[in-house]
């Protein structure tokens, strides 16, 4: 019973946070905010820090990873949440289909992303250091006719127009995960029933949710590389506003899945749903 009504509390505080207007207007200027300002936290952090190493145990379990972390988590609360107010296998598949689209997008944008930096870039030999180094920078020797993937395997070093696949990534799992666990304030306010399950996956999304905001603020700090991640979290910024800003609110139909909740949020529904439950 306790370890229940701390569950509700928990997730009754950060569903009214996450379900709050100016949160869901503002928050992409939030992060829009820590990408401008991020990587100036690069003058206080220590670099000797564990997080300042690429093979920490966060970055390699997580951040690889991120988009099925994301899919699992957010993917398994939209369909319980859909599926316990309509009882519609199609309806919660509907839902489901903004991360299909999501994630073809973000395919699709890191095929083109490699693409570019594979038309820009050249292959250069570091050259061992010697007096003709300066300011510790070895000097490189340009390698013709090296595509990226043998210049990476030889042991080189690959130069090109790069832009952030991973702050790009952190971008748009950050809003894409706003917008999706909006609904659960509004549905709580309406009276919905919200089970333990429910519960535990919303409070598990919100996890994730501060868990990429963590490791995004780590990057930018430990591994400053402007213009590149501003770029990258340009993209994901415009990624999620093309779709949740955009095409999204055309509602639902044939070529479009609607917003989040949209199907979802009734009166009616919700009321009917927790008659059903009071009788049992």
């Amino acid at each position: 019973m306790f370890l229940n009504k701390v569950l509700v509390v928990l997730t009754d505080l950060a569903a009214r946070l996450l379900g709050n207007k100016l949160f869901r207007q503002h928050f992409h200027l939030l992060l829009s905010a820590v990408l401008v300002f991020g990587p100036a936290l690069s003058l206080w952090v220590s670099h000797h820090s564990i997080f300042a190493r690429r093979s920490h145990f966060l970055y390699r379990l997580f951040l690889r990873s991120g988009w099925g972390w994301t899919c699992v988590f957010v993917g398994s609360f939209i369909f319980l949440f859909s599926f316990s107010i309509r009882r519609s296998v199609l309806h919660s598949l509907r839902h489901l289909s903004r991360l299909a689209v999501a994630g073809g997008l973000w395919l699709c944008f890191c095929t083109l992303l490699d693409l570019l930096e594979n038309t820009t870039g050249s292959c250069y030999e570091p050259l061992p250091a010697g007096p003709e180094v300066t300011g510790g920078q070895p000097l490189l020797v340009l390698k013709e006719g090296e595509s990226k993937s043998e210049c990476l395997k030889a042991g080189l070093v690959w130069r090109g127009y790069e832009v952030s696949e991973d702050v790009f990534l952190l971008c748009l799992c950050c809003l894409l995960l706003a917008e999706e666990t909006s609904v659960f304030g509004p549905y709580l306010r309406l009276g919905g029933v919200s089970d333990a399950p429910l519960r535990i996956l919303f409070l598990l999304c919100v996890l994730l949710l501060g868990l990429w905001i963590f490791l995004l603020l780590c990057l930018l700090a430990y591994f400053p590389l402007f213009p590149t991640q501003l770029l990258g979290g340009a993209l994901g910024c415009l990624s999620w506003r093309g779709l949740y800003q955009g095409w999204y609110r055309m509602g639902p139909s044939w070529y479009c899945p609607g917003r989040p909740g949209q199907g979802l949020l009734n009166i009616k529904t919700i009321d009917l749903k927790y008659c059903q439950s009071k009788t049992v």
